[in-house]
């Protein structure tokens, strides 16, 4: 075999293996997965490198750095491959500033920050939004947030509680406390005493399913096999709240509701009480934007939020959903097509689906 012929080959294995399509597009998604060499200079590259693109005939891929060295290649000077991409030392940088944030006794200004991250303050609000899927100020009053609700539960005094949290005053806490706890704190420290929460549970075609409703909407629409588990879960979240079994017009609710579930795409024209983080918030609100009948991956709800390496955080989101099918995370699935994970259980997911493509053609 001649060495054009022997070429040709060569570039045509090249070119047949997915890997490459990654080099031609410098996909830095794909960097960490994979490694390449190039015959002709004596390098080997990440999959981003910015170089001029081999030829591929000259083309070898690697699984692990290690293999490139050992097969006699040294790492190209331009994507530096045996240093962390830059993708891995933002992951790590904002990883550090989100420590920084959870330990410090008041929220760190964007501009320390950016100084410890050795970065401008523009340049790392952008790169810490697109991995985080939040802003700094919106990481840092989640995690304010949270305190406050662990340390209501074990203070002395809520004024104990708020400033042990970071706030450096009570007004400054209590201007946003609705916001934060849903409630004032000295009935979330009693755990949601003086909170009335009406509720009923019915039943539909995926089984029981449990409506309540607080003062300022539906606050839960929950599905399952037991009532009596239902009952007990919307316990669990506020055991010292006042909670009312629904007369009879809470029941014309509940049934509105299950006309909902049994015809999604009728919608749901009710005041909802969704409370959440910033993140949840932005993704939740995504997931209403879903149309029935379309299902969207969880690489989709990243991306349209403007967060899109923040794959996981988006799942963690719709796990945290308490209001099944009025937040439709049912209508999220894996890039690859399956169903993924439900809290309400992935039979009643592929129920879902199923019921709103037939409705919908």
């Amino acid at each position: 075999m001649n060495v054009t012929s022997k070429n040709a080959r060569r570039a045509a294995a090249t070119e047949n293996d997915p890997r490459w399509a990654a080099v031609v597009a410098r996909d830095t998604k794909a960097d960490g997965n994979f490694w390449y060499s190039v015959a002709t200079t004596g390098v080997y590259c990440r999959p981003s490198c910015g170089a001029r693109l081999p030829r591929p005939e000259n083309v070898h891929f690697y699984r692990c750095r290690a293999d490139a060295e050992d097969a006699g290649f040294r790492p190209c000077r331009r994507c530096k491959p045996d240093r962390p991409s830059l993708a891995e030392q933002h992951s790590a940088q904002v990883i550090a500033a989100c420590r920084l944030m959870e330990t410090a006794e008041s929220v760190p200004s964007l501009e320390s920050l950016a100084a410890d991250a050795g970065m401008s303050p523009f340049h790392f609000h952008r790169v810490f939004k697109a991995i985080a899927g939040v802003t700094p100020k919106q990481y840092a009053n989640a995690h304010r947030s949270e305190r406050v609700r662990r340390q209501l539960r074990r203070a002395g005094t809520v004024t104990e509680a708020i400033y042990a949290a970071g706030y450096n005053s009570n007004a400054r806490f209590y201007e946003k406390s609705a916001e934060v706890l849903g409630m004032t704190a000295s009935d979330y420290r009693a755990g949601g005493v003086n909170r009335r929460i009406r509720f009923a549970i019915g039943e539909c075609s995926l089984g029981s399913i449990l409506v309540a409703q607080s003062d300022l909407g539906v606050c839960a629409i929950a599905l399952g096999d037991e009532p009596d588990a239902l009952a007990r879960d919307l316990q669990d979240r506020f055991p010292n709240a006042e909670l009312i079994g629904g007369d009879a017009k809470f029941e014309q609710l509940v049934a509105h509701v299950v006309g909902f579930v049994e015809t999604p795409a009728a919608g749901l024209d009710l005041p909802l009480d969704v409370r959440g983080t910033a993140f949840q918030q932005r993704v939740w609100q995504a997931l209403r934007e879903i149309p029935a009948g379309m299902t969207a991956s969880y690489a989709d709800i990243a991306g349209r939020i403007g967060a899109p390496r923040a794959v996981r955080a988006v799942a963690a989101a719709c796990a945290a959903n308490a209001l099944a099918v009025a937040i439709p995370c049912h209508r999220v699935i894996r890039q690859d097509g399956a169903l993924s994970g439900y809290r309400w259980g992935a039979e009643r997911k592929r129920a879902l689906l199923a019921r709103e493509k037939r409705q919908s053609t």
